[in-house]
């Protein structure tokens, strides 16, 4: 739909059943974040909080919770731009079906940014930081942030629009030693669009311009965080896929603004001029914690009339971000695939934090496996995918071959985990990196960015049965003897909690050497965990602790283990140590006060009810 505003888009949502209002006064203090995510767990619908206390602003969040809700709202455009997505991944698509594509390119045509000033809704007027929504989201927060933000900058050698980045970066408005009003802060990696404008203004000695845009049609945010092809500009995906142009002008003092946002916030960066960010509740399940990251010194603050403030709640998957991942997929289809040869699907498993662990499947055309066994052409591929934009943050890599099942479900973690487990050989098809760089919100490493990666590649025929339960009579020997079948082949155990490397490493290596004449049948991988109960009670439960709390080269072990020629391998059991270490990031926990308030929401009576 061509939403001229988010408040056109809101009135819509609640005309079809989309939308409700939250009535009551709520606290930004966890207490609408707390709501968000009671309703998104039942994948309720989107929410107008209509008295935010402390605020004149109303705010709505669950936009894109549902994939069917994402796609109402671009129910007019969202095949169009999947061609124009798949036009520029491969260009020959064009030439084979020209006709296919003629509806597309008009709508590209008509998608280029328009600069336009006169008129503009968001020049109705200013405010300060401190009267927008102070929106925290978990407890031990470093104050309020904006997550659902659009964050301007342009190339200082190459500026104007087409040249532009529009990227989804956190926006700390408060707390630490931020001036208030005056500072807010900045959270981004200096390889991502904005870092590298950054740059490039630091190395001339000049401030950066930033400008960060808060609500506006919902095309505008969705463009904000698509894994874009070089040459497309966020602005044209925006106007395309919201079938309305990006409208914006340049202020007097030579920022773009958004005529169509709801709120803009202006300001510069300085060069070498950075202060602590930090802590955020993080996608991955824990903290990000306070960190130096680049000071905006705000400049101004623009509104429109009766503006709608826009905010979701990222935390341990699956979130909000998890429907954004489900409607990037439904646009760009096999985008990735394309640009590596060989590769037939890939999968950043969610549950598991997203970036921690990937899926893939791959060609495996070497030699064909009739003849030899043991993984070729797939460690090639893993090669790639792990140095590929953001796979590359990836620690864990789980690769298999096409031909060995053709109908393998990437999606499904028991079906690929199994069918992994039943053709590994640990011995050969475990591959690592070691001292490299993870993401930046990943503390399992030893250091900010920095950690190790492992391929497990697996080609061929069935090798054995894996467990589907416990095998009778397996004892274990202490401390390590309480165990749990996660899934098929895979035990977690607990039983001691984790002290420091020096102690751990020799206290795994005795008890592995004493699991060695044990009869493991069907058990083909084993997980040292704090809670077996806890991350043997779901499938998402042990994907989430097992890749997020381990750093492959530090964590994994193995029975009868042994290195020949630097290549590590083990002729039983791998062994996973997934314990929480003392400098991991703290997990996120609810504070159970706001959730008896969230209940009473949901009693007769109340906005909520019906809803939870």
């Amino acid at each position: 739909m061509g939403y001229r505003s988010l408040a056109e888009c809101v009135a819509d949502l609640e005309k079809h059943g989309h939308l409700i209002r939250i009535k009551e006064e709520v606290d930004p203090y966890l207490e609408m974040a707390a709501i968000h995510m009671r309703v998104f767990d039942v994948e309720g619908p989107a929410l107008l909080f209509e008295n935010v206390k402390g605020s004149k602003f109303p705010a709505v969040s669950n936009l894109f919770g549902t994939l069917d809700r994402s796609k109402f709202m671009f129910r007019d455009t969202l095949d169009h731009v999947k061609k124009l997505v798949d036009v520029k991944m491969n260009p020959m698509s064009v030439l084979k079906k020209p006709l296919d594509y003629v509806g597309s390119s008009m709508v590209a045509l008509g998608a280029l940014p328009w600069r336009k000033k006169a008129g503009a809704p968001i020049l109705y007027g200013q405010t300060q930081i401190s009267e927008l929504p102070q929106i925290v989201n978990w407890p031990m927060d470093g104050g309020a942030f904006v997550t659902m933000p659009q964050v301007y900058s342009e190339d200082v050698e190459r500026p104007g629009i087409m040249q532009a980045n529009l990227g989804m970066y956190r926006i700390q408005l408060s707390g630490n030693d931020y001036i208030p009003n005056a500072e807010i802060g900045l959270h981004y990696q200096l390889h991502r669009g904005i870092g590298v404008h950054q740059t490039k203004a630091n190395a001339l000695g000049r401030p950066l311009k930033v400008s960060v845009f808060v609500g506006g049609p919902p095309s505008h945010p969705l463009s904000a965080v698509m894994p874009l092809p070089e040459g497309l500009s966020e602005m044209i995906f925006a106007g395309a896929l919201g079938n309305r142009r990006f409208r914006y002008f340049y202020d007097d003092e030579g920022f773009c603004v958004s005529s169509d946002a709801d709120f803009v916030i202006t300001g510069t960066v300085y060069p070498q001029e950075n202060k602590p960010e930090g802590p955020f509740g993080d996608h991955i399940g824990y903290y990000s914690l306070t960190h130096p990251f680049p000071l905006m010194k705000v400049h101004r603050v623009y509104h429109r009339k009766n503006p709608i403030w826009s905010f979701t709640v990222v935390g341990r998957p699956p979130q909000e971000d998890t429907s954004f991942g489900a409607l990037i997929h439904e646009i760009t289809g096999n985008a990735i695939p394309q640009q590596i040869a060989g590769l037939h699907a890939v999968h950043a498993v969610d549950p598991a934090g997203v970036h921690p662990l990937l899926f893939a499947i791959g060609s495996e055309r070497y030699t064909p496996y009739q003849e030899v066994e043991r993984p070729q052409e797939l460690l090639t591929i893993a090669n790639q995918i792990l140095g590929t934009n953001q796979l590359s943050l990836a620690k864990y890599l789980f690769i298999s071959a096409h031909a060995d099942n053709p109908a393998l479900d990437i999606h499904d973690i028991e079906q690929f985990m199994t069918h992994m487990l039943e053709r590994i050989d640990f011995a050969r098809d475990v591959h690592f990196q070691t001292n490299t760089t993870i993401d930046t919100l990943d503390y399992s490493g030893d250091g900010l960015n920095a950690g190790s990666k492992v391929t497990f590649a697996a080609v061929g025929r069935k090798k054995r049965t894996l467990a589907r339960e416990l095998p009778a009579g397996l004892d274990l020997p202490r401390p390590f003897n309480q165990a749990k079948l996660a899934l098929p082949g895979i035990l977690v155990l607990d039983g001691k909690a984790f002290t420091t490397y020096e102690e751990e490493i020799g206290l795994i290596d005795v008890w592995s050497k004493a699991c060695e004449g044990l009869l493991f049948e069907g058990v083909q991988m084993i997980v040292l965990v704090d809670d077996a109960a806890f991350a043997a009670d779901t499938v998402n439960n042990f994907v989430w602790v097992t890749f997020t709390r381990s750093n492959p080269a530090y964590d994994i072990y193995g029975v009868d283990s042994f290195t020949t020629f630097k290549h590590w391998g083990c002729r039983g059991p791998l062994i996973i140590d997934a314990r929480t270490k003392p400098h991991h990031a703290p997990a996120l926990i609810k504070d159970e006060s706001i959730e008896r308030r969230v209940d009473q929401l949901a009693a007769k009576g109340g906005s909520l009810h019906g809803v939870l």
